[in-house]
């Protein structure tokens, strides 16, 4: 589990990237959990998009991407997901202790 002050160094990275992802009517597709699981092994933090056309609540889609990439939630605002997973070879992102 990170920690608060781990969470916020990641919502302070993650403020200057644009989601990378949209997520609209089809949902999660097992094509988008790929996408999604490579993306975050490259860059470790994520942001995604919800589109107006997803009828799914995205707390929830953050819940079930992160079950399924391994990853971690680290900040839900509105239609926006922040996810992480440090890489597992040469990690960008060093967090705070």
């Amino acid at each position: 589990m990170m920690t608060s002050k781990q969470r916020s160094y990641l919502k302070g990275l993650a403020s200057n990237i644009t989601p990378i992802f949209q997520i609209g009517k089809s949902s999660l597709t097992p094509e988008i959990i790929t996408a999604l699981d490579e993306a975050i092994e490259k860059r470790e933090l994520i942001k995604v998009s919800v589109l107006k056309n997803c009828a799914d609540d995205p707390a929830e889609l953050a819940q079930i991407i992160a079950e399924r990439t391994r990853s971690q939630v680290v900040v839900v605002i509105g239609k926006k997901i922040v996810l992480y997973r440090g890489a597992k070879k040469n990690p960008k992102i060093e967090l705070p202790k």
